[in-house]
């Protein structure tokens, strides 16, 4: 059963839904249960609440139904639950642009919500911005672990996200639920990053992943499911292969479990996505977007260490 106190964080503490707001909840028929909690709490805030169901989409960043993406265009404040995200699709970005505040719940569960959804806002606040703030003064940023992760991220001119993580207060702020991230899309990277977290489909990962970059390209992928996730990137074409994202765990209640709606959030790991990078500014158009999440990692900004073996520096 859903915490009635999760529920009420969302709506309260992150997205501070008004009376007189127009309020959708997006769901599939996957997580449409999940969908109704959402709404029915929503009805209690305004008369203005609709609730918008769909089948699945085949992957994550595939645009949702036309009905769906045109109901989007018409609310305030939007819940998007669905089994594959919609972070990254034309439909978020067209929504957000009209200056809905919207919240994104890919792959979400019970159990997830009534952990990570109730927590101290205003610190997870402070705790983005600090890091938002030192992200966006950086040139360069090396991510090192003792399992063989080495690889440089250039800033270039990203858009940094994650700046007031989970406070979406103002018209056009958008992120996932749990929050607790700060990420960017590379201008270009180079190296070898080796995911041992976590991946989507394949959850906790029982051997590592390795991932080599030339140019900001994946260019080869070791490992026992290489050929699974090379299957799903061929799926997508090319530009599927293009490093999107880096991004930090920030939330305090966050753990593995192999939701990568959750594990990318946990503090003392990084993540690196392949695919869309479209919602980070960048110019990738692709219907894929995948994080693989990686323990304890070193991570310095421009040479300076940020973090050690996944503890922040003083």
């Amino acid at each position: 059963m859903i915490s009635i106190d999760a529920v009420k964080a969302v709506y309260h503490k992150s997205l501070k839904l008004k009376p007189h707001e127009r309020c959708l909840i997006v769901t599939d028929t996957i997580k449409e249960p999940m969908g109704r909690v959402f709404y029915e709490y929503a009805c209690g805030i305004t008369d203005r609440a609709h609730i918008e169901v769909m089948s699945p989409t085949k992957e994550h960043a595939a645009e949702p139904s036309d009905e769906a993406a045109k109901t989007m265009l018409e609310h305030d404040v939007e819940i998007l639950i669905t089994e594959k995200s919609l972070t990254h699709t034309l439909a978020r970005r067209q929504a957000t642009a009209k200056g809905a505040r919207i919240a994104t719940m890919p792959s979400i569960t019970e159990e997830i919500i009534n952990r990570c959804m109730d927590i101290d806002y205003e610190k997870l606040k402070e705790q983005s911005n600090w890091l938002h703030g030192i992200l966006k003064k950086t040139s360069e940023v090396r991510i090192v672990t003792e399992k063989g992760t080495d690889i440089f991220f250039r800033t270039g001119s990203s858009e940094f996200f994650g700046k007031n993580g989970g406070s979406f207060e103002s018209p056009g702020d958008f992120g996932n639920l749990p929050e607790g991230e700060v990420a960017f899309a590379p201008q270009t990277c180079e190296g070898t990053y080796v995911v041992d977290a976590s991946f989507p489909g394949l959850g906790i990962l029982n051997s590592p992943i390795t991932f080599n970059v030339e140019g900001g390209m994946v260019r080869s992928i070791k490992g026992n499911y290489a050929e699974k996730i090379t299957q799903r990137l061929d799926s997508a074409g090319g530009k599927a292969y293009h490093v999107a994202e880096l991004g930090i765990g920030l939330n305090p209640k966050a753990k593995i479990t192999g939701n990568i709606l959750e594990d990318e959030k946990v503090i003392g790991t990084v993540h690196v996505a392949v695919g869309n990078n479209l919602s980070f500014g960048g110019d990738n158009d692709v219907e894929l977007h995948l994080d693989g999440v990686i323990n304890a990692p070193d991570i310095y900004v421009d040479d300076v260490i940020l973090m050690e073996k996944g503890k922040f520096k003083d």
